[in-house]
């Protein structure tokens, strides 16, 4: 999984994973002759101040100066609130909708500058896209429905059933394959629909809320599926939702969002125990610490690093919910490996006053932007 520092309005990813995708200086801008506002340079260097102004003038930003990088094999969430502009984001890196100024870069070309020709040759050989709405046509069997990207492709029919078989295997659809989509479950018709989009191999893969119409129990089963799914094919993922639970199961790094613009950008640990201010504090609340926490962040201070005859060892990405039973009247201490060498031990005194630092930490981030607030009103 990446590693990557907190970061308020995002780069990339560690600098040893190859950027697949990078979003640069992006904005989305609704209104009359939006592109007139990006004619001064200067006005780009205070994006929130530009922002405001459009608004005055009664325009709408929906995508703010919007900066990141998606490694190679990397699972990274956007996330926010209804209208935070995840969605948009998402949609103009498709070119869905037509970005008003910055660059979206897929292995260096900038997709912004593509002909229309050009872009529809990228979606269909190069980008994967599953939606919330599962778009599945009625008339067309699972078989119909997952072939019919590759029939546009002009792929020989042969090659076309071969990839076929192996996508609906891959996503658990063996036995329905003459289904009609009024005859498959919810769950089963987002597996068509993660099928059709599999079905290209497409090296960027766009998820806007697939599982979000889905019943808990499903939904779950789904999450399962598709973290089966990028463990075989290890694709370079966007992926959105609202639900912190769902993009704690499955990222390797979250972008959250508010007002169009990027307030963090960083490993889910890294927003619940260091939140750049009270909505992200907000938002990552209900989270309990020992599901996010690892050995690695709870290490004694000082410990020796080489552990003692018989001392039990963990991996250093192991969680606090993992060690507790241990170190319940089990174990004084256990050793912490990371790769081939120990780098610590972690004790019952180590994981409490871990918990307890990074708890202070989220409460002093909600009291401090708590009192900036009021300083603002009063």
């Amino acid at each position: 999984m990446p590693e990557d520092d907190t970061q308020p309005s995002g780069s990339g990813p560690s600098p040893e994973l190859e950027p697949k995708l990078q979003c640069r200086n992006l904005w989305k801008v609704y209104g009359a002759q939006p592109e007139s506002w990006f004619r001064d340079p200067k006005a780009l260097n205070d994006p929130a101040a530009l922002a405001s102004r459009m608004r005055e003038k009664n325009l709408i930003p929906a995508a703010v100066d919007v900066n990141f990088d998606v490694a190679q094999g990397e699972i990274f969430v956007i996330m926010g609130l209804s209208g935070s502009g995840k969605s948009t984001v998402l949609r103009c890196l498709s070119r869905l909708v037509e970005p008003t100024f910055g660059e979206v870069l897929l292995d260096g070309e900038d997709l912004l500058r593509k002909s229309a020709r050009e872009l529809i040759e990228i979606r269909r050989h190069k980008m994967g896209m599953v939606f919330q709405n599962f778009g599945l046509m009625p008339h067309l069997n699972v078989i119909e429905n997952v072939t019919f990207p590759l029939t546009l492709q002009g792929m020989p029919e042969k090659e076309r059933r071969k990839r076929v078989e192996n996508v609906i295997s891959l996503v658990g659809l063996e036995g329905r394959e003459d289904s009609y989509p009024h005859q498959l479950s919810g769950g089963q018709q987002q597996r068509v629909g993660i099928a059709r989009s599999l079905a290209v191999e497409p090296e960027l893969w766009l998820l806007d809320e697939p599982f979000s119409a889905l019943d808990p129990m499903i939904r779950r089963q789904m999450q399962d599926e598709f973290l089966h799914i990028q463990s075989t094919l290890k694709k370079s993922i966007i992926f959105i939702t609202h639900d912190f639970l769902e993009a704690l199961r499955i990222a390797d790094r979250i972008m959250l969002m508010r007002d169009g613009m990027v307030v963090q950008i960083g490993r889910p640990v890294d927003l619940i125990t260091n939140p750049a201010d009270s909505y992200v504090a907000e938002f990552t609340r209900d989270v309990p610490l020992v599901r996010v926490m690892t050995a690695a962040d709870a290490l004694a201070p000082g410990a020796t690093q080489q552990p003692s005859a018989g001392q039990p060892e963990v991996a250093a990405t192991a969680t606090l919910e993992d060690l507790l039973p241990q170190l319940a009247g089990r174990y004084d201490a256990l050793a912490v490996r990371k790769g081939d060498r120990i780098i610590g031990q972690v004790t019952p005194e180590s994981l409490i006053d871990a918990l307890a630092k990074r708890t202070a930490a989220h409460g002093a981030a909600m009291d401090e932007d708590g009192s900036e607030t009021a300083k603002d009103s009063a």
